[in-house]
C-alpha cells in the first residue's frame, strides 16, 4: 500500500521524499480515539515528521483489506474524515489530506 501512497505524493505535491509513519489501522485509532499510547505514538512521529525531516504534508491513508481497520470504504472514509480534524487540532497550520487506496 505505500508505493501507491508515495508515488501519488511524489507526483501530485512535486516531492522528492515521502517521510511514512505506519502501523496497522492509524485512521480508525485516531478517530476512535480509544487507543492512547497508540494515538500519543502517533502524534510523536508525525511531530518528528514535520519539525525536525520539515513535512509539509500529511496524508491520513486508509486501504482496503486492511487487518488493522476491517471497515468497508464508507466506513474508513469517516475515520479518515475523523482522523484528519485530530491532526488538524495538533497542527492546525500543517496542509492534511486524505487517502484511499483501493485493490486497483
Amino acid at each position: 500500500m505505500q508505493h501507491p501512497v508515495i508515488d501519488f505524493i511524489q507526483k501530485t505535491f512535486s516531492v522528492d521524499y515521502v517521510d511514512m509513519i505506519t502501523m496497522p489501522g492509524p485512521n480508525k485509532i485516531l478517530a476512535e480515539g480509544k487507543e492512547k499510547p497508540l494515538i500519543e505514538l502517533i502524534r510523536h512521529c508525525l511531530e518528528i515528521s514535520l519539525f525536525r525531516h520539515h513535512s509539509e504534508l500529511v496524508a491520513v491513508t486508509g486501504h482496503y483489506d486492511c487487518a488493522g481497520n476491517p471497515g468497508n470504504e464508507a466506513t474508513q472514509s469517516q475515520d479518515i474524515l475523523k482522523a484528519m480534524e485530530v491532526v488538524a487540532s495538533w497542527f492546525p497550520n500543517v496542509k492534511i489530506i486524505g487517502l484511499w487506496v483501493d485493490a486497483s
